[in-house]
């Protein structure tokens, strides 16, 4: 086998990247992974890992590799696991292949891994290295990331806003502010999320279903069906059960509600589940909902919902990400806020940290991430 070179180890990387990216709607509960395996400088078999209980990225790429994986170096976003799951570890699956040399792009803090893998494949002989690409690899799954790391899921909160900073007139309406391109990536990002969160306030005045429409994700056949093939939970926060059972949301399929109210067996019965958490007064306890996602294995939350939810959130540091979407119009000083939130002094209102701007049709998509004090 050649000497490897940080570029060519990069290269290489950059491609199982490429690959882990095709799983971005399907993957859940599991990371989005992709391999690739580099035999004499050629590319001798590929994968990535489609959906839970199928193998892993790096059986696909053995399985096309065949015979040529011996003696070659396999490339993989995340170190290959070494317990056994719904599929047998991959870290034992390359050392039977007899690859030479394994190169992760970082560890996995999976506890049942968390560096077993890797070890597993030191202690066959193989030449093994981490830590090439990482920062892509990482925000591949922040979701999974932070599950494993935290015990909690990845919040991101999708917010559509006129350029005065106005979500909706006095009187609620909203639709449409934003135009079909920047409607179309709320529905990728929907579809890539675990779960949609909402508030029965929202749904209620908006008779939203807040389910993915496939013909409007704009993305490849194949993709698309496997959207299809999965798509997110629908949550809704109601605390005291104030949403009508023959509501659109429910008419679209089962729902998990979260509420403080005491069971209601015509849930169960019209095919939803209910969560009932701690609350005061009605109101659900808002810092116990993420934990109970988590343990259910959701790994990113798509928060949909009108300033009451999304502020509370925030207010409580709970939101991870924010995707505002602007459209260029303004809805004047009546309108309706993008959050409710009051705030009295500049010292109170917090920082945020944009990480990416860019056009969505007419619009424009800005993606901002809370400021940590070591940012400042």
């Amino acid at each position: 086998m050649p000497s490897p070179t940080p570029a060519l180890d990069a290269q290489y990387m950059a491609r199982a990247v490429q690959l882990a990216r095709q799983g971005l709607y399907s993957t859940h509960p599991n990371p989005r992974v992709g391999c690739v395996i580099v035999r004499d400088g050629q590319v001798v078999g590929e994968g990535w890992h489609v959906r839970a209980g199928e193998p892993h990225a790096e059986v696909h790429a053995l399985r096309q590799a065949g015979d040529k994986a011996r003696g070659a170096c396999a490339y993989v976003t995340l170190e290959p696991c070494s317990h056994h799951g719904r599929t047998p570890p991959c870290a034992e699956a390359l050392v039977q292949a007899g690859v030479a040399r394994v190169v992760a792009a970082m560890q996995d803090p999976n506890p049942q891994v968390a560096g077993r893998g890797l070890a597993r494949l030191a202690a066959a002989g193989i030449d093994v290295a981490s830590g090439v690409l990482e920062s892509e690899a990482r925000a591949l799954n922040p979701g999974f990331l932070k599950r494993m790391e935290h015990g909690l899921p990845y919040v991101r909160a999708k917010l559509a806003m006129s350029l005065d900073g106005r979500t909706a007139m006095a009187s609620g309406e909203s639709q449409w502010i934003t135009g079909p391109a920047a409607r179309a990536e709320v529905q990728r990002l929907r579809a890539r999320s675990s779960v949609v969160l909402s508030s029965a306030q929202s749904v209620l005045a908006d008779g939203a279903r807040m389910t993915v429409r496939g013909a409007e994700l704009g993305l490849a056949a194949e993709l698309t069906a496997l959207a299809e093939s999965r798509p997110p939970l629908r949550v809704l926060i109601d605390g005291r059960l104030r949403l009508p059972l023959n509501a659109p949301f429910f008419q679209a399929g089962p729902a998990l509600v979260v509420t403080a109210a005491e069971d209601d067996p015509r849930y169960a019965a019209a095919g939803h589940e209910l969560l009932r958490l701690p609350g005061q007064d009605g109101r659900v306890e808002l810092a116990d909902v993420l934990p109970a996602l988590a343990a259910r294995g959701v790994n990113e939350v798509l928060l949909e919902a009108g300033p009451r939810l999304v502020g509370a959130f925030a207010q409580l540091g709970l939101i991870d990400e924010y995707r505002l979407f602007v459209a260029a119009t303004f809805l004047g000083s009546s309108a309706r806020p993008l959050l409710d939130w009051p705030l009295n002094t500049m010292a109170e209102a917090p920082r945020l940290k944009i990480t990416g701007m860019r056009a969505v049709g007419d619009d424009w998509c800005v993606t901002a991430v809370p400021q940590r004090a070591s940012d400042v």
